[in-house]
């Protein structure tokens, strides 16, 4: 869901971003933030889930802002985070469908702010060519 939030990020805000998981953030993206650099955290009740919160700690450490989008009444996560969303409680495999409602809507009013032209993203083709 990471990646596809970014790339919704890209296509209609042409902000730059990126996804990574809990377990590569020490990988590389740590050197890049500053307060300047706002971090969406989507946090998951799997096996990642102590691991993310530890990130999310060392993000704010970097004065870092922390946005989280958890489930709601995950106050361990939200306690940890600058800002949060909570989303309905479903089942774990249910969870990827409302986050990516989230990271959609987001970024349809990131664009919306900005200015851009969200019914016509430039550079975008309105199908997919398969060769």
């Amino acid at each position: 869901m990471a990646l596809e939030g970014a790339l919704k990020l890209k296509e209609i805000s042409y902000i730059h971003a990126e996804g990574y998981p809990a377990g590569e953030l020490k990988h590389g993206p740590l050197a890049l933030l500053s307060s300047e650099t706002p971090v969406i955290a989507i946090a998951v009740q799997d096996h990642t889930y102590s691991k993310l919160i530890s990130n999310i700690e060392e993000i704010s450490a970097r004065s870092a802002p922390v946005i989280t989008v958890a489930q709601r009444g995950d106050q361990q996560a939200l306690r940890v985070s600058d800002h949060g969303f909570e989303l309905p409680e479903v089942d774990p495999v249910l969870s990827p469908f409302l986050v990516a409602v989230f990271v959609q809507l987001l970024s349809y009013y990131v664009a919306h702010d900005l200015g851009k032209s969200i019914d016509k993203p430039r550079n975008l083709a309105k199908s997919v060519t398969v060769e």
